[in-house]
């Protein structure tokens, strides 16, 4: 299959660009490398892919519309895995019109080069964010979700429901995937578990909120990039939400300990009061994801963290 995947030079993407090209699918990138963090950190994810005749990189803005249009007018392309955002819960309550703009405007970009190309299968990467301070045990798709509490997760609610209304309208088979705290190789620095691991290794402090009792769904890179793939090939229903996690989450403070452990060092933590945009939990329900894309994650956190260190220790010692 000819596969694009916008914002496929970040974590995901690249992972997942790596794992389709190991499928035999041709894949085209489109990213504009913005700096947002360390552009070398994307620029290291793709490098290794630049002379694969397999794959294209654009280094492009998804809300330049012409040149988005000039992708897509260009090249035969089957699939659209569309992860391309401005990321971060946090960073969107300081510039929210941009959120607005690149994730729903930019996200509408793409619908309609989908449509007026006739490209019919669309993978869009929502996010946990959605379902705000849900108090239920584990969050399942049918939950009301119109309680955002933060821009980045208001935008992500919008473009689920855009890619609804072209779904209907314009035919296109689309799956959206809420992933649940994605951690693993090629994790972005700000994230959690990157940022408390390089914290620690630079004896730097740690701040975590509300004692460090909140939970998080943490969910190895390897089993959401499976998912997504199972994703690009369901087509038995025209529109369908689905949550992509571990099914199981840690504590924070766990989380630390666990850093700490294998890195034979201790964290130095302080302890803050939760801002407004945080969520005590995020706890997926992965039955109806086990059902449609017969998911199943297969890497326990565990395992995961030492994988994810091994890495971080590999790139520290180039």
């Amino acid at each position: 299959m000819n596969i694009l995947i916008t914002g496929g030079a970040g974590f995901i993407g690249s992972n997942l660009a790596d794992k389709l090209l190991d499928n035999g699918d041709n894949i085209f990138v489109i990213d504009n490398f913005n700096n947002f963090y360390n552009k070398n950190l994307k620029e290291q994810n793709v490098s290794h892919n630049l002379n694969n005749k397999k794959y294209k990189l654009f280094r492009i803005n998804i809300c330049n519309k012409s040149l988005l249009e000039s992708v897509f007018k260009s090249n035969k392309i089957d699939v659209v895995v569309h992860l391309a955002a401005s990321a971060g819960v946090s960073p969107s309550l300081k510039n929210p019109q941009k959120y607005i703009r690149n994730n729903i405007c930019g996200t509408v970009n793409i619908l309609e080069c989908m449509k007026k190309y006739n490209i019919k299968k669309l993978v869009f990467a929502s996010s946990s964010s959605v379902y705000g301070n849900c108090s239920d045990e584990n969050f399942s798709e049918n939950l009301n979700t119109n309680q955002p509490i933060s821009p980045y997760a208001a935008t992500k609610l919008s473009c689920e429901q855009f890619i609804y209304t072209y779904s209907q309208l314009y035919g296109i088979n689309a799956v959206c995937l809420r992933f649940f705290t994605v951690y693993g190789p090629r994790q972005r620095p700000d994230l959690a578990i990157r940022k408390f691991t390089d914290l620690i290794v630079k004896n730097k402090e740690i701040t975590l909120y509300s004692d460090g009792n909140t939970l998080r769904d943490f969910t190895y890179i390897d089993d959401v990039v499976s998912g997504i793939c199972s994703a690009i090939k369901y087509n038995k229903t025209p529109y369908e939400i689905i949550n992509l996690g571990a099914g199981k989450p840690i504590n924070i403070r766990t989380v630390v300990k666990s850093i700490e452990k294998i890195l034979g060092k201790n964290a130095k933590i302080k302890y803050t009061k939760p801002t407004p945009e945080s969520v005590y939990k995020t706890s997926s329900n992965n039955e109806k994801a086990k059902k449609l894309l017969g998911y199943s994650p297969k890497t326990d956190f565990e395992t995961g963290i030492k994988k994810f260190i091994e890495w971080y220790i590999s790139q520290e010692e180039v």
